[in-house]
């Protein structure tokens, strides 16, 4: 039986962007225009919601050189989104107009790219089609700076928001010694549940020192020890940086950013601001000493001119491979990476994990890779992480400054 299926394709970005997210899109798109099988290359606008509302762009009205700048473009270029849709099983509405966009324009490729809610939505959508009887061939491109996704060695997109961290947490370290005055620094980093982030900050000891300490979610927070490090680092240096990821937390789940507790652990009502603020504060009543408390915010997922040569082309293979599987009859899967050190030197394949196995599942930081006191992360965790930053970003300037994508988005009628 032949595995050749003739249709268009549809491509959607979900969840929050990162550097390298326009990548993949770029591996998808191009590779799908050049399928003779697929009879036209479609991308959602905003996602899921973008099919839901009927929203799409002609990908094949784009100038190819816009096209390919998107390797080089931070953000979502097509517009992504938050929707998580309901379970098939319970309310339908979605899938049946999911299905009836996917027969108006012949739809028989979905690829989707995101972290863990869009490998659900993925799943979701690929179990509907096969009840429905109607073929569409459905494949997952992983994607989030959290690190976190199931089945993968690790995701697009952390390698350039690694690199941004562990860049800055450097430059933070120099400015942390310039003056002779006695100085704390916190810097808080993205990662809720996982503290990928939190522990590539660890490499910004190959350009100037390491943080003094390293908190994340994966060991439950304690003030009165961290209270105590902080202090006696301080006492030893005259100066501490620490890092921490933004979900630390209690061993109730509280997180220390929300958390109330009484005046003589150094909190009286619940701080304003993110979790820098509210630890700097308890620094400085604890010590007082002069403390900065900094916020990489959302600088972590679009700096661009930091970006990873590596997870660029990392990113890129992924959406390629995403299509050669399609188009070869693979369906209800993920791209995944699967890392290869036989040759004493780092390596990736490409593999497909079941988008089963992948939904809705987190991957946390091994407890082996953070030390015993919980205060710090170990040399397993850079030798992790170090392979993934490698490269310099090759993009094009204009005028001094990165010359992005700049799509048409033609509608279609």
């Amino acid at each position: 039986m032949s595995n050749t299926l003739k249709g268009a394709c549809v491509f959607g970005q979900s969840g929050g962007p990162t550097a390298v997210i326009n990548a993949s899109a770029y591996g998808v798109i191009r590779a799908a225009l050049d399928a003779p099988e697929i009879t036209n290359v479609y991308g959602a606008a905003h996602g899921i919601t973008g099919i839901l509302n009927d929203t799409l762009y002609d990908m094949g009205q784009e100038d190819a050189k816009e096209l390919e700048l998107m390797l080089n473009t931070p953000s979502s270029e097509l517009g992504s989104c938050r929707y998580k849709i309901a379970d098939p099983d319970k309310d339908d509405t979605d899938y049946q107009r999911i299905l009836e966009i996917f027969k108006k324009y012949d739809i028989r490729y979905f690829f989707y790219n995101g972290g863990n809610d869009s490998m659900d939505t993925c799943n979701k959508v690929s179990r509907f089609m096969e009840k429905s009887g109607y073929e569409c061939r459905v494949m997952g491109i992983p994607k989030t700076i959290d690190n976190d996704l199931v089945g993968t060695d690790h995701c697009p997109g952390y390698g350039s928001a690694a690199k941004y961290i562990a860049t800055s947490v450097a430059e933070v370290c120099k400015d942390t010694y310039v003056y002779d005055v006695g100085t704390i620094t916190v810097v808080e980093i993205m990662g809720r549940h996982a503290g990928w982030l939190t522990g590539a900050s660890a490499l910004a000891a190959i350009s100037c020192a390491p943080p003094d300490l390293i908190y994340l979610p994966e060991v439950d927070f304690e003030i009165e020890p961290f209270i105590e490090d902080v202090s006696r680092i301080y006492k030893e240096k005259n100066k501490c940086l620490v890092a921490v990821s933004e979900g630390i937390h209690y061993a109730d789940g509280t997180y220390v950013s929300e958390a109330k507790v009484s005046s003589t652990d150094g909190f009286g009502h619940v701080q304003l601001g993110g979790l820098a603020a509210t630890l700097s504060g308890i620094i400085k009543l604890h010590t007082g000493s002069k403390v900065r408390g900094i916020e990489l915010s959302l600088l972590q997922r679009c700096g661009a001119h930091l970006a990873s040569q590596t997870d660029i082309d990392e990113a890129f293979r992924a959406g390629k491979y995403a299509v050669e599987c399609a188009l070869r009859g693979e369906t209800g899967k993920m791209v995944a990476f699967e890392r290869d050190m036989s040759s004493g030197s780092y390596a990736v394949k490409l593999v497909l994990q079941p988008l089963t196995i992948v939904a809705n599942a987190e991957k946390k930081v091994p407890r082996e890779w953070i030390t015993p006191e919980g205060n710090n992360i170990t040399s397993d965790f850079i030798d992790y992480a170090l392979p993934l930053i490698q490269g310099e970003n090759n993009r094009i300037l204009e005028s001094g400054l990165p010359r992005f994508a700049h799509l048409k988005k033609v509608l279609v009628k």
